[in-house]
């Protein structure tokens, strides 16, 4: 996995910082995602009632589903942080879901580096502008504010 240096991520503040590759919302994730969540409402996992009774012309993703899916999107977009030694979610500000995602889409997220709070401690706190976008769609799926803390070994005051 490629690394950067604290430094480099800090000058980068204000610019798009990676685009993930494209990924299949397929039916069968969906449905992985009702049984792991006990969400099973219909517009998710009934393809045929979903046609019938929902506007969206068939099934569509979770938020949540949606949500999760960064993770994996910033695993195989974004490069860690030199001497990191382990990533956590810190949460989100202003989630918006803004589209719904139909079974069989594809969606890739764009992240904008907001903001980087290097502690003394070792603690970064990276704030990303995230947008997940929906092929041939003109609206995004969502848009959020991701605040995540990484932790960096502290340089030595000798080394």
């Amino acid at each position: 996995m490629e690394t950067i240096s604290l430094e480099k991520v800090q000058a980068s503040v204000g610019t798009e910082i990676g685009v993930s590759p494209w990924r299949v919302v397929s039916q069968t994730i969906i449905d992985k995602f009702a049984d792991a969540t006990d969400d099973h409402q219909f517009i998710h996992v009934d393809p045929e009632r979903a046609a019938r009774e929902a506007p969206f012309g068939g099934t569509i993703a979770h938020g949540f589903l949606l949500l999760s899916l960064l993770s994996a999107m910033t695993f195989e977009t974004l490069p860690e942080i030199e001497g990191q030694s382990m990533g956590i979610n810190h949460g989100f500000d202003k989630i918006r879901f803004q589209a719904p995602v139909k079974s069989g889409a594809r969606i890739r997220a764009r992240f904008f580096l907001a903001d980087v709070n290097a502690r003394p401690s070792g603690w970064v706190q990276v704030s990303y502008d995230v947008t997940i976008e929906i092929e041939n769609s003109p609206k995004p799926a969502l848009t959020a504010r991701w605040l995540t803390l990484t932790f960096v070994e502290p340089k030595q005051a000798n080394a």
